[in-house]
């Protein structure tokens, strides 16, 4: 059963797809409390904006830092804020790594397009 999700401001759809989805028990070191996460997204509905703040912040109970690098993900239609595409891991390159010496033994996560659900509108179609 496919989900209908649209900004709560405007009304527009976001043409976000159920099947880029993550299950609502997936886990997530940094949480999944009052978001729907999506691992890809239809960039033609949405304005990114890149957010660099220095400020303290607590990203899990363990993690915390200085200065926040997140990209805001905004609303074409209205310019309301709907959520935050968070990196889970390191970006994925097809680089030879660091002074060509291979690539790092991280391994590498998509974004991950975390979304607000009291900026959303889900309806069931």
């Amino acid at each position: 059963m496919a989900s209908v999700y649209s900004c709560r401001e405007c009304g527009s759809n976001l043409n976000l797809n159920s099947t880029y989805a993550y299950p609502p028990d997936f886990y997530f070191e940094a949480g999944n409390k009052g978001s729907v996460s999506f691992s890809a997204v239809d960039a033609t509905k949405f304005q990114f904006q890149k957010e660099d703040k220095i400020r303290p912040f607590f990203e899990t109970v363990n993690y915390w830092g200085i200065q926040r690098k997140r990209t805001k993900i905004i609303c074409n239609s209205c310019a309301s804020l709907l959520g935050y595409i968070y990196d889970d891991g390191p970006p994925l390159t097809d680089s030879p790594g660091q002074f060509h010496m291979g690539p790092s033994q991280v391994i590498p996560r998509a974004p991950r397009y975390r979304f607000k659900t009291k900026a959303l509108t889900i309806t069931s179609a």
